[in-house]
């Protein structure tokens, strides 16, 4: 078994419904626990600004599964949630968004999969809710998450009651 962190969230739709959805379906999947899930945060929108807020938090998972094999089990749970996915288009509007932040202390840089997630340690959105559900964590290659988080702004990034 091996702890993963998966970043959640969206901004269109019936966003908080659709990210405690998510985290629901999370702990369902086959070999997989959920140990802990973040508060709901509320971010700007990031990359594209010109859009709704996001509903952002962390799961996270003592899982049984494979990177590649939990990444699979995310994309089917996105397109449940009417995700499509338009190459090239990066940072838009989603109804649904499940990043794999981290695979216990794997490096992983393949087609289609890196872990851990390549901008983690530089987006406040992600670290903060992380650091909720895993104090502990350590960004394999960077160091522990809480060192991240303590040297970045986290403006306008709120938990919701």
């Amino acid at each position: 078994m091996t702890l993963a962190a998966v970043g959640v969230g969206a901004n269109l739709g019936d966003v908080a419904r659709s990210v405690r959805d998510a985290i629901d379906a999370l702990g369902q999947l086959p070999g997989t626990r959920l140990v802990q899930a973040s508060r709901l945060y509320r971010t700007p929108a990031w990359g594209v600004t010109a859009q709704p807020d996001f509903i952002n938090a962390v799961a996270l998972l003592d899982t049984g599964l494979s990177a590649r094999a939990l990444l699979e089990a995310l994309l089917d749970i996105e397109r449940v949630h009417g995700r499509v996915r338009v190459d090239g288009e990066r940072w838009g509007p989603r109804t649904l968004d499940l990043d794999l932040l981290l695979h216990g202390d794997a490096i992983i840089d393949e087609a289609g999969l890196r872990v851990p997630h390549p901008h983690l340690h530089e987006r406040a959105f992600a670290l903060l809710p992380l650091l909720e559900a895993w104090p502990a964590a350590i960004i394999p290659g960077i160091g522990p998450a809480r060192e991240c988080a303590g040297v970045m702004a986290a403006d306008g990034i709120e938990p919701l009651p």
